[in-house]
């Protein structure tokens, strides 16, 4: 009887008693229309004349399902009470192309035509129903059952079958409930189920979602990262002249309050974005750029020949910034890798179109232990020149490890600034 009764089926039903409720008012618009075509004191308990209102009731519910907001209540209703088949979603937001608006009226307009079925089935053969089972019991009820000739319901068979008989009508009753709910759950699927625009529109928003995760990731690595690995070395460093060489402490010190309290307004900075989940706002965020790049070096804990070609000063915000980082990066690799005492080659040519950046330091003579998770920062640095419309590369050079970027001034159809 679960398929029946059960709670799937009962929720189920339920649902087409709703659908045949919101059928009622255009019902009773349309009996009010055909009323005052042919006025009649008996048009309401005419059974063909409710089935004219029943028909013409059909088409002004598809028109008003057009209207966009209908898709997202339909489809709540259906997650609710259809029990949908496993791994079936339903789309999300209102109907916003032609095709989905249509799709939505099929299925407004097949939820109302078989919940007023149900719902006239349930009306009218559950209270009978439940006489014919009482019947033989009461004779109030069978004083009371006007359908059937009272002479005909005193004869002993017909007292003996008729709580069988309303045992039948009930179960026939749940059936079609059953099939009509069915039938429903599996058009919810395909007709308030996504479109293409609909996936498409999805993807771009997992897709924009990505993309600031993984700038606020780049963002954490590089200024944090590069801070922690600075400011570990330094503390290693201290700790081992603690005794013979105060000066040097106190040196050590200082640059590691100067870069903990910098890392500290950088960080945040990206939490900010993070609070703000603003797109906008995160692409027009300031970070620091190429005109910070001397305190960079200054405190990164290595020493750094730099050589400058050309003026940053043209340099486009947005590319300044990546520039920056990406050289914050090979910094932090270096220190890494080498250590405090390793000699760092950097390289940085502003031209007409792009920003060259090379940065060369010496391999270490041991392999470096891999890190688990470790790569990201050069990952990310090829990420950032890629989403500028360049690219950057790391690896063995000529006895050297160098990290090249190249990033340009300006896109297609993007003047530079």
């Amino acid at each position: 009887m679960t398929p029946l009764f059960g709670r799937r089926a009962r929720l189920r039903w339920l649902h087409l008693i709703l659908g045949g409720a919101l059928l009622m008012p255009y019902f009773l618009a349309a009996m009010v229309v055909i009323a005052s075509l042919r006025p009649s004191s008996t048009l309401f308990a005419s059974l063909p004349h409710q089935l004219v209102g029943f028909v013409c009731a059909l088409p002004m519910a598809a028109v008003t399902a057009l209207f966009a907001p209908a898709r997202p209540l339909s489809a709540g209703a259906a997650r609710a009470l259809c029990g949908l088949p496993a791994g079936r979603q339903l789309a999300e937001g209102p109907a916003r192309t032609r095709q989905a608006r249509v799709r939505t009226a099929a299925w407004y307009t097949t939820h109302l035509a078989l919940g007023g079925v149900v719902s006239a089935l349930t009306l009218a053969l559950f209270p009978f129903a439940l006489a014919l089972v009482v019947l033989p019991f009461s004779e109030t009820v069978r004083g009371s059952l006007v359908v059937v000739p009272a002479r005909e319901l005193d004869r002993p068979w017909v007292l003996a079958l008729a709580p069988f008989a309303g045992v039948v009508t009930l179960l026939a009753v749940a059936a079609c409930a059953a099939l009509a709910g069915a039938l429903l759950a599996g058009r919810a699927p395909v007709l308030l189920g996504p479109t293409p625009e609909d996936r498409l529109a999805a993807a771009e928003r997992r897709a924009a979602d990505l993309a600031a995760r993984n700038r606020l990731a780049r963002e954490l690595h590089d200024s944090v990262g590069h801070a922690l690995s600075a400011v570990t070395l330094q503390a290693g460093a201290a700790r081992r002249v603690l005794d013979s060489d105060p000066e040097f402490v106190r040196e050590a010190l200082a640059a590691i309050e100067e870069t903990t309290r910098r890392t500290v307004g950088e960080l945040d900075s990206v939490l900010g974005l993070l609070r703000s989940g603003e797109e906008q706002g995160a692409a027009g965020t300031t970070g620091p750029a190429l005109d910070a790049l001397d305190g960079l070096l200054k405190r990164c804990g290595v020493p750094v020949s730099l050589t400058v070609e050309g003026e940053p000063g043209p340099v486009p915000a947005a590319v300044s910034r990546e520039a920056y980082r990406i050289v914050q990066e090979g910094l932090s690799n270096a220190l890494r890798h080498g250590g405090p005492g390793v000699a760092v080659e950097l390289r940085i040519a502003v031209r007409a179109t792009d920003v060259e950046i090379v940065m060369d330091n010496p391999l270490p003579e041991r392999p470096a232990a891999v890190r688990p998770g470790g790569g990201r920062g050069l990952r990310g640095a090829a990420e950032r020149a890629v989403l500028l419309g360049g690219r950057a590369e790391a690896g063995p050079h000529d006895g050297a490890w160098r990290l090249a970027a190249r990033l340009p001034l300006r896109t297609d159809g993007q003047e530079k600034k």
